[in-house]
């Protein structure tokens, strides 16, 4: 089963970053995430494809057409937070103000319950996992926000299982969509989303997929604006990873899809039978 989502945020929501880490910040840089939504919604259109797509709470509040436009298209909505922080710099009480805040701004625009979540920068992690005890004190059912391999902000690689399970915690239970991995001489490797499609050939992508019974993929609007200005203060390696691959990703995103067949979180949902699927006691 392979599963279709983006994130939706601005291309400066660059993560850990001094000049673009607050909203203060924001409101410096141009907007482009119109032109970059619109890119995703048609090539949706043309593939026949639904999708799930997490959305920040501040673009919610700030363009709320957009975000019409994803439920008008019959697109999923789900919260990737208010403000775009990494969840392992704050306290819970904070984490929980965001994500209620993050929640009702999207509920309030669409009149639907939102019941799916993803981390920024799959930020929750061994030492916050109290961030599901928020979430599902929060009506979240589903989540994707676990990233079962190390990675520059947290990851969860000691997380034993990297298909659909549960996650069972302090009598709470979570179902969990984590990002897939892909064994390369005893290393988990990611390619199925962000900087780490745009930075591998088609050619291994295509091969990891045909092995792989699960992908969880991850994209962003910045992922195929080509043009975006490039931020000044980033280190050599953030500016490589945040601009590497960007004018051929939608190209290479339309292959994968004609290629393999994707389809929304809910409906992959659907096609589990959860009573046999792992639990994951945390």
């Amino acid at each position: 089963m392979n599963i279709l989502t983006f994130d939706v945020e601005e291309w400066f929501h660059l993560l850990d970053n001094n000049s673009t880490m607050f909203e203060k910040d924001w409101i410096k840089y141009e907007v482009r995430i119109y032109d970059n939504m619109n890119k995703i919604f048609n090539f949706l259109s043309l593939n026949e494809l639904k999708a799930t797509f997490f959305v920040v709470g501040w673009i919610a509040e700030r363009y709320p057409d957009i975000v019409k436009k994803i439920d008008e298209y019959g697109h999923e909505i789900g919260s990737h937070t208010h403000y775009h922080q990494l969840i392992f710099n704050q306290t819970k009480s904070k984490f929980e103000y965001d994500i209620k805040k993050s929640i009702q701004t999207i509920e309030d625009i669409i009149g639907k319950k939102v019941k799916y979540f993803r981390a920024p920068g799959f930020s929750i992690t061994e030492k916050n996992k109290w961030a599901f005890e928020v979430l599902y004190n929060n009506g979240i059912t589903h989540d994707s926000s676990i990233f079962p391999a190390s990675r520059s902000h947290g990851g969860m690689p000691n997380y034993s299982k990297s298909i659909p399970s549960k996650i069972s915690m302090n009598n709470l239970e979570i179902k969990e969509f984590p990002i897939n991995t892909f064994q390369i001489f005893g290393l988990n490797y990611v390619f199925s989303g962000g900087g780490y499609f745009r930075i591998t050939p088609y050619f291994f992508i295509k091969k990891f997929s045909k092995n792989s019974n699960y992908i969880m993929t991850y994209f962003h609007p910045r992922d195929f604006d080509h043009l975006q200005p490039i931020i000044k203060d980033l280190s050599f390696f953030r500016k490589f990873k945040s601009y590497i691959g960007l004018k051929e990703c939608l190209p290479k995103l339309d292959k994968w899809v004609n290629d393999f067949k994707f389809t929304d979180l809910g409906t992959a949902d659907s096609m589990i039978n959860w009573d046999k699927s792992p639990t994951v006691n945390l």
